[in-house]
């Protein structure tokens, strides 16, 4: 243990943001350098706070069983070559965490029963940001090779996670992306303000040191068949995402200047790279409504308002969070609470309990939409008669989740079964029902968090060695889900 009295003595601190004014002027990161150097002043004492609990179920909370009272000590002895070790050794990419994920862990710190919970996220990435500022991260080829392929089809974090454990196993890994640059959601989906994209490149040339592969600009299933991967590989794993919209089927849904958020915010982070963008769908000047009260909405939000957005305005059909807790969701459970990212901080205005019912427009174009309140009967949303409103909109933002990997293309191509919701089966090695075929991320699982999309990715390389090797050394954190879940 740290500090024996640290969780009663020091208060909980968070890395400070610069003021939201300054940093709607850029499209730079929200701390002072990095989120993790914006934590390094108080970081030791932030680490005394953790109890290293005898049943620390921070494990259990974190999808990666990331061993957290372990790295809590080590920093709070200022020994951050043995943290860093530790933070790496369940964690492929702890920078990536330690900037997007919503913390489960910290919702499952026993601190957090009658007090504020420690920082966990603060103090990953502050371990993770001073390892690449130290050269302490450095490439890990393996030490010997087998004569096993290996397919990885999508570069977000599920399948980025797999290939370099796949490669750190001996494995020839080929990564194929179908955009110009490996990251899938990362690259073009995250805005550079909550990660810049730097973070995301090192890691990649670590990778490509250890032996990994890219292939960018190739769309499998269109480029290359499923079949003739399968013939140019031993194992084939798909980390293609969930990649389908939740669309919405109102009245006016045809009017231009409706867009799903993801044909808008990679858009954005290309303009913000300093790419040229043709015919880009641009906030600056109107007036922007973004359906989805997620995290999406909230990308959406700090996008529209560093392009100039006249006003911006977010709907969710829940109601509002409680502030605290809620009596059906004990500790350790992760709480609908209500949050407020950094975008939130920024400006604009979140509507609870709305359901859109129709689009208006003048000559093709939406000018706004009609809500109406939404309440929860019988299972289900209904608009409550005469409560309607107008909300003006020149740009509206459906960002509503997504509903699986695309049907069509490889997966109907290499014949694999879905289940009800949509997902590719797998079992309990991540192998769907086509033989050399594994499946990890948001295809299997269903739309979820960064840190499941590690997880599975792991496991999956787990499943994936045993296959080709008869047996694996390859850590498992989980076993595969085919629920949609968020946590």
């Amino acid at each position: 243990m740290a500090d024996p009295r640290g969780f009663i003595n020091v208060h909980r601190q968070v890395a400070k943001r610069r003021k939201p004014k300054k940093r709607l002027q850029d499209w730079d990161e929200v701390y002072r350098g990095t989120p993790g150097a914006a934590l390094l002043p108080i970081i030791n004492s932030q680490a005394s706070r953790c109890m290293d609990c005898g049943v620390p179920f921070c494990h259990q909370s974190c999808p990666l069983g990331n061993l957290i009272p372990e790295w809590n000590d080590l920093i709070w002895r200022e020994d951050w070559l043995s943290a860093t070790d530790r933070l790496h050794s369940t964690n492929n990419f702890p920078e990536f965490t330690g900037r997007l994920c919503p913390a489960l862990c910290e919702s499952g710190c026993v601190v957090g029963i009658h007090r504020q919970p420690v920082t966990i996220k603060n103090i990953e990435v502050a371990i993770a940001d001073r390892a690449w500022s130290d050269s302490r991260v450095v490439a890990l080829p393996p030490h010997w090779h087998s004569d096993k392929t290996v397919a990885v089809v999508g570069s977000g974090p599920a399948g980025l996670a797999a290939a370099q454990q796949l490669t750190r196993a001996g494995h020839t890994v080929v990564v194929y992306e179908r955009a110009d640059a490996p990251g899938g959601l990362m690259r073009y989906g995250i805005p550079e303000f909550k990660m810049e994209k730097k973070v995301l490149d090192r890691r990649l040339r670590q990778m490509r040191l250890e032996g990994t592969v890219f292939k960018t600009g190739t769309n499998v299933g269109v480029d290359i068949s499923g079949e003739e991967l399968l013939a140019r590989f031993d194992t084939v794993v798909l980390a293609i995402g969930s990649t389908l919209p939740r669309e919405l089927d109102v009245p006016g849904r045809s009017l231009s200047g409706i867009h799903q958020a993801m044909e808008y915010l990679p858009q954005a982070n290309r303009a913000a790279l300093g790419q040229e963008v043709a015919d880009q769908i641009t906030a600056r000047g109107k007036d922007v409504v973004i359906i989805g009260g997620g995290d999406t909405g909230a990308d959406c939000l700090g996008t529209a308002l560093r392009q100039g957005a006249r006003s911006a305005t977010q709907l969710e059909i829940m109601p509002m969070p409680p502030q605290q807790r809620p009596d059906g969701q004990p500790w350790p459970t992760y709480p609908m609470v209500y949050r407020v990212s950094s975008a939130h901080e920024e400006g604009g205005s979140r509507v609870y309990s709305v359901s859109t019912t129709s689009f208006t427009g003048v000559d093709g174009a939406v000018t706004g939409l009609n809500v109406s309140e939404a309440r929860w009967s019988g299972g289900r949303f209904e608009t409550v008669l005469g409560a309607d409103r107008l909300i003006p909109a020149q740009l509206v933002l459906l960002a509503m989740g997504f509903t699986g990997p695309e049907p069509d293309g490889l997966v109907s191509q290499l014949g694999l079964e879905l289940d009800q919701r949509g997902n590719i089966v797998r079992d309990e090695n991540f192998a769907t029902n086509v033989p050399r075929v594994f499946a990890c991320g948001d295809a299997g699982r269903g739309q979820s968090l960064i840190v499941w999309a590690i997880a599975e990715g792991r496991s999956c390389a787990n499943g994936v060695d045993l296959a080709l090797q008869g047996e694996s050394n390859l850590p498992k954190p989980i076993l595969p889900t085919t629920r949609p879940l968020l946590v």
